[in-house]
């Protein structure tokens, strides 16, 4: 179907008239909309639009999928129906914002922080992935790695290492530059705020246990007040509050020293009272709840391994609708840093290909649905590659038997691979190239419960599309 007025029209009108739309804009794919009212959507108006191909809401925002190309002039001709301005993705999400409650908000907040740092922490997730191929032992030879038998590659594999592991040794630079920017601070004293928690000259944050039970931590002494001097290495929780102390101090004084002297001023002292209250009393505190909570995941998952996979690997899938899946990065972070791997983010990986395995078997069903058909194959494939959104708000919600047939496969698979222990070493593309995260010893339960992922949902679906379609 051509992009025509008429054509935008019936999709404003789909979504409850231009008096309904509060701010519009546009990503690659999809229409962003903030709506005033969501329950005056036409969701069969917008179901049966030959330009549409999904749409789900997220985050405060009502967001059509269009098509890449497509949505430039779907948006342009809307922009000049509706006489709405042409706004920023940022300017959107701001106003989208006045739409949450406080815990969407805060989980906003989080996925605000974590998301612009994804594609450099997949990104070592991968190359890990590859140096754990070079050097597991017993993958091509009997106890032996790759480059045990084959040294030429040895060096190779410590450069990809090296490149790897940068991403996580120096994470609170990560998480400083994007939570400081978040927050409204200066992205530049975030990034030197999150290295100086992972300063050389501080004990390293691995080794902290070990220096503890030999009494050999080196102290500051100010004024009387004993400071241990250790780093934060792999810790979340410490860099984020830290962040945001800096940018409201940072804030605070931008507003009331005058101009001439902000340079002089408002970097160093926000810097130095940060650096401070990080070292005194943000760092410990915020390092011991996150080691309470470190503790607490790893109880459950260790204690009742059966429930902690059914409850993540089915529940996964649910909390991507409400957002609140962004929280769980924070949590798999902190245990990578903490205990050298996650069980989480292995579970992330089977959602995701279950969601792309029942959006396939959709396709197998819509035989005489070409529109239906081709979204299916597009958004499958999505999913296999680690993006869901596609397949989960497009196809399998629209027929919930997908979507739940996804959710038992994938809560199968989390019982097999948590009782396995399986856990990866790192976040990458949480789909079919997830086993390269995976740690190798790990390998045979985490392909089991690929398997799984592969086969449940797809034959589940099947069998409860069949059912409809006889009841009908």
């Amino acid at each position: 179907m051509a992009v025509n007025r008429t054509s935008v029209e019936q999709i404003i009108e789909a979504v409850g008239g231009k008096e309904n739309i509060s701010a519009a804009t546009h990503c690659v794919t999809r229409l962003r909309l903030v709506l005033h009212d969501e329950k005056k959507v036409n969701e069969e108006a917008l179901n049966n639009h030959d330009l549409v191909k999904g749409f789900f809401s997220t985050n405060g925002q009502f967001q059509v999928v269009i098509g890449q190309g497509t949505v430039d002039k779907v948006y342009k001709e809307m922009v000049t129906i509706t006489g709405i301005g042409e706004l920023s993705k940022e300017e959107v999400k701001n106003e989208a914002a006045k739409n949450l409650n406080p815990l969407q908000r805060a989980i906003k907040t989080l996925a605000d922080i974590f998301i612009p740092i994804l594609p450099a922490i997949v990104t070592a997730g991968l190359l890990m992935g590859i140096n754990n191929i070079l050097t597991g032992a017993g993958i091509f030879y009997d106890n032996k790695s790759l480059v045990d038998v084959h040294t030429q590659w040895k060096d190779l594999a410590s450069m990809i290492n090296l490149i790897s592991n940068t991403a996580f040794v120096f994470l609170p630079g990560l998480i400083g530059w994007s939570a400081v920017n978040r927050f409204g601070g200066s992205p530049l004293l975030g990034i030197v705020l999150g290295l100086m928690l992972v300063h050389p000259d501080l004990l390293n944050a691995w080794g902290y246990g070990e220096a503890l039970q030999k009494g050999n931590i080196d102290t500051w002494n100010l004024f009387g007040l004993e400071v241990e001097k250790v780093g934060y290495q792999g810790q979340v929780l410490p860099v984020l509050v830290a962040s945001l102390v800096l940018a409201k101090i940072e804030l605070f004084l931008r507003k009331r020293i005058p101009d001439g002297f902000q340079l002089l001023v408002v970097a160093p002292v926000a810097l130095l009272v940060t650096g401070f209250l990080a070292f005194i009393a943000i760092g410990p505190v915020t390092f011991a709840m996150g080691n309470v909570i470190t503790a607490g995941v790893v109880w459950l998952f260790e204690t009742a391994p059966f429930i902690g996979g059914i409850i993540y690997g089915g529940l996964y899938a649910p909390l991507v609708i409400t957002g609140m899946h962004h929280t769980f990065l924070a949590v798999d972070l902190q245990l990578i840093g903490s205990i050298g791997g996650t069980f989480l983010w292995p579970m992330v990986a089977l959602s995701n290909i279950a969601q792309g395995s029942a959006a396939f078997a959709m396709m197998t069903l819509a035989k005489n649905d070409e529109k239906l058909r081709g979204l299916s194959l597009t958004s499958g494939v999505s999913a296999w590659l680690g993006i869901t959104e596609p397949a989960m708000f497009g196809v399998n919600l629209r027929y919930r038997f997908a979507f739940i047939s996804a959710i038992i496969g994938s809560a199968i698979a989390g019982v097999i691979v948590t009782m396995s222990g399986v856990k990866a070493a790192s976040i990458g593309v949480g789909g079919i190239p997830a086993p390269l995260s995976i740690l190798p010893s790990d390998w045979g339960a985490f392909l089991i419960g690929m398997a799984i992922v592969v086969v449940v949902p797809f034959v589940l679906t099947l069998l409860f599309g069949t059912l409809q379609k006889k009841k009908a």
